[in-house]
């Protein structure tokens, strides 16, 4: 009932839900994501919003509480970081950017970082009929007895989001 109070949320504030979320697979020491998305911003508001993290993510899901601390540095070695009074974290370091097509991070974003996960986060844009098609591909790999199922599904919960975030109509 709960998966139904938030579609009809979502629905009356506007909010796009992705197309498609997806655990690929997940194991002990492993997982593996899919989210697609879309939205009716052209590839290139959509690129800009992405390089953005402020104005997407979600503040839930961060150390300072506020996104506004949250900054890309678009660049190969750049950072995907968080700065509050007293306090700093790298999210994530760029791999790879094809700029309006493609961003590639190593992110092991929150509990991630400490479980010595290596993840790789690749975000892709690709211009549709209306819009903007948006897919979130994460891999997470990490020591044997971790238990990344559980963490694949909670992570899945905030990539979820951050689609929705970043796919919302403007």
């Amino acid at each position: 009932m709960k998966r139904l109070g938030d579609l009809v949320l979502m629905c009356v504030i506007g909010v796009t839900a992705p197309a498609h979320a997806e655990v690929v697979s997940a194991s002990d020491s492993h997982f593996t994501l899919r989210h697609d998305g879309h939205t009716s911003r052209s590839v290139e508001d959509t690129w800009q919003r992405l390089i953005r993290p402020s104005s997407w993510w979600d503040p839930r899901h961060s150390y300072s509480g506020d996104a506004a601390n949250i900054s890309l540095e678009l660049e190969v070695g750049g950072l995907w970081r968080e700065d509050w009074d007293g306090g700093s974290v790298a999210h994530g370091t760029v791999l790879f950017i094809d700029e309006e097509k493609t961003l590639r991070l190593e992110a092991p974003f929150g509990p991630l970082q400490g479980m010595g996960a290596y993840v790789v986060w690749t975000i892709t844009l690709e211009a549709a009929e209306e819009g903007t098609n948006v897919v979130f591909e994460e891999s997470a790999i990490g020591p044997a007895g971790a238990n990344y199922q559980a963490m694949a599904e909670a992570v899945d919960g905030v990539k979820t989001e951050a689609m929705r975030n970043l796919t919302a109509e403007k």
